[in-house]
């Protein structure tokens, strides 16, 4: 796995007319590597592919990153250590990820490997945009694991207990069935909170009556899962209901259009038609979705913006949601795995508007 990897990064970067690349980006250096330390540099060549690991993580890096020759630091610094493996490949053109190195970092690089061309390569986290089927059963364990804690926490979504609560309890749960950690802080926001987009868990108490937005996700063996939805507290009134029932339909247009070949405006331009037809477009400020993987937010993106093509082996969220200050908001959000034919949802919980109590 890890050559092929090499092999398609090595074919992107040499269409560059590089001579070696630098992955510096943890999810970047993981996905081409398979190590899971926390610091390290990978150098690939046309001959070689490298990983250069300090003393704590020398017999991890070994394990790991099958492929890879494993390069001691000694008392110097990655990139000081990569610095001084330079000269004697004579790499005059060396690519690094543009997203990925530091002002800081570049500059030290170039003072070190002097007369070396700093090549910036703008698209490399491409490469784990299209999933492997071991990649997506990971992000759909980290989908189960993070939905079975949701489920088991809805009976103490209830009038009287502090944001902060739910979420800390559901972060725990999803540790103890599995999770390595929350793939972000974890959003519940109740009331006129529901009107932010990323209201993170605060003291507020929950009220009756309130629509409550839950934004989560588990990591499970490095990969993230992302799911939102919106309950309310008691009996739904009738705007409550229009509002989910509108952002749900949204949701079904955009998960009707996603498909291999469309474009990502396509599909994110589907969904908000939806909403903006029914007169809450400037309700709808954020994007349709984005890519998940190793990070929990990479590409492709579901935006105005996005002119990238869809293809099978993206996974993506689709979550269309529609905010009102001072009344509150309406979040659905599932993860998908895009298939020759459309979709695949990953997210194994229902999409009802659920009434708490």
């Amino acid at each position: 796995m890890a050559l092929d990897r090499v092999t398609a990064l090595w074919e992107r970067a040499a269409a560059r007319g590089v001579d070696g690349v630098v992955i510096t980006r943890a999810e970047n250096r993981r996905h081409l590597t398979g190590f899971t330390g926390s610091d390290g540099i990978a150098l690939v060549t046309a001959d070689e592919a490298l990983l250069i690991v300090d003393f704590r993580y020398v017999e991890q890096a070994g394990t790991q990153a099958l492929g890879f020759t494993v390069v001691r630091t000694g008392n110097q610094r990655p990139l000081e250590a990569l610095a001084a493996l330079v000269p004697a490949r004579r790499l005059q053109r060396l690519g690094f990820e543009a997203d990925g190195l530091s002002f800081g970092q570049h500059r030290r690089l170039a003072a070190q490997a002097d007369g070396t061309e700093m090549v910036p390569l703008e698209d490399l986290d491409h490469l784990r945009w299209l999933k492997d089927a071991e990649e997506i059963a990971r992000i759909a364990r980290a989908a189960q694991i993070a939905a079975h804690a949701f489920e088991a926490l809805l009976p103490r979504v209830a009038p009287g207990v502090p944001e902060r609560d739910l979420a800390l309890e559901l972060e725990f749960d999803m540790r103890r069935r599995g999770a390595e950690r929350a793939a972000f802080d974890t959003i519940v926001a109740s009331g006129w909170r529901a009107a932010l987009p990323h209201g993170q868990a605060s003291d507020k108490v929950l009220q009756p009556g309130e629509m409550v937005v839950i934004d989560f996700g588990a990591v499970c063996e490095g990969y993230c899962s992302d799911c939102t939805r919106t309950v309310v507290l008691g009996r739904a009134d009738a705007r409550q209901r229009e509002i989910y029932d509108l952002v749900r339909r949204a949701q079904e247009a955009g998960l009707a259009a996603l498909r291999p070949g469309l474009r990502g405006r396509e599909v994110d331009a589907a969904a908000r038609e939806v909403i903006a037809g029914a007169g809450h477009g400037d309700a709808f400020g954020h994007s349709l979705g984005h890519g998940v993987g190793l990070a929990v937010h990479e590409g492709p993106t579901l935006s105005p913006r996005e002119d990238a093509a869809i293809a099978a082996g993206h996974v993506v969220t689709v979550e269309p949601g529609i905010y009102l200050p001072g009344w509150g908001g309406v979040r659905i959000e599932d993860l998908v795995q895009v298939t020759p034919d459309g979709v695949r949802v990953l997210t194994p919980t229902g999409r009802e508007l659920r009434e708490m109590g």
